[in-house]
């Protein structure tokens, strides 16, 4: 079984121009392109997932502005247990009606929540994203966060990894999940300020970029029962993380852990 727990896909009507947005942002950002391997809406995503054996997909929305919530969660709930999908909601840490999306994101059955600290602009340790924390370990919300620096966004980063240690220990019994081996492009820092936290690490957009001795590291010290298979796609495929997951040689036990069983337990399917 395979449980990719860091997908993104978009209502059919916007799909085609957010991945052009995002594709954008990376050529001015980067200067150079980083292209989708596959289309932006469902399909695409259930397609990817057939041709790479993955058995269930997390999707994870972003409110990217402090009016997005509604639209965002109604599309979640919409396509949430449909064909292996768990879709999560999203917010954003400065809308005035916080609690109460929280809430609702409760209600709706959704298992938790996806912050972007680059795209909404709050430092991960803000006043503000710390009170959303605190408040989704009391409703027993996950939350996903990207991690790190963002490929199409630039400088400061919102969310490094030593930010991210201050907003956990203000947030304590808060289920996070830190993508991108807990910080993209700063896993020296990982090392530093998050392994042996407790926080979730998934191996999205990461696993296949960073040193391998480190990515041994990391899962190592860290404890494999803390990481999660995860791929961004539509940014990348499933069988390109799967295979660089592979090359790590971990025993067989250890590459289910990453592969199903941590995020099976958290998404209280096993």
């Amino acid at each position: 079984m395979i449980i990719d727990f860091h997908t993104h896909a978009f209502p059919d009507k916007i799909a085609e121009r957010t991945i052009r947005i995002l594709e954008g942002n990376v050529l001015k950002v980067q200067g150079k392109e980083a292209k989708a391997v596959r289309t932006g809406d469902m399909a695409g995503l259930r397609s990817l997932m057939r041709q790479c054996g993955v058995d269930y997909s997390v999707v994870l929305p972003i409110a990217t502005t402090v009016t997005q919530a509604p639209s965002i969660n109604r599309f979640a709930a919409e396509i949430n247990g449909t064909e292996g999908i768990f879709s999560f909601g999203s917010l954003h840490p400065l809308q005035e009606d916080w609690e109460e999306t929280l809430r609702s994101i409760k209600a709706l059955g959704l298992r938790g929540i996806k912050l972007h600290p680059e795209y909404q602009q709050v430092y991960i340790d803000s006043p503000e994203a710390v009170r959303l924390l605190q408040a989704c370990a009391e409703l027993d919300l996950i939350v996903v966060l990207h991690a790190g620096a963002d490929i199409g966004m630039p400088p400061p980063v919102h969310c490094t990894p030593k930010q991210l240690r201050a907003a956990l220990e203000q947030a304590p019994g808060c289920t996070v999940v830190a993508a991108h081996m807990g910080g993209w492009r700063m896993w020296d820092d990982v090392e530093r300020y998050l392994v042996g936290m407790p926080v979730y690490f998934d191996t999205s957009y990461s696993i296949t970029q960073m040193p391998r001795e480190q990515a041994l590291r990391i899962i190592q010290n860290h404890t494999p029962d803390r990481i999660l298979f995860g791929t961004d796609s539509p940014w990348e495929s499933p069988a390109d993380t799967l295979l660089a997951l592979e090359s790590l040689e971990l025993a067989p036990a250890v590459l289910e852990q990453i592969q199903y069983k941590n995020a099976g337990k958290l998404l209280k399917i096993l």
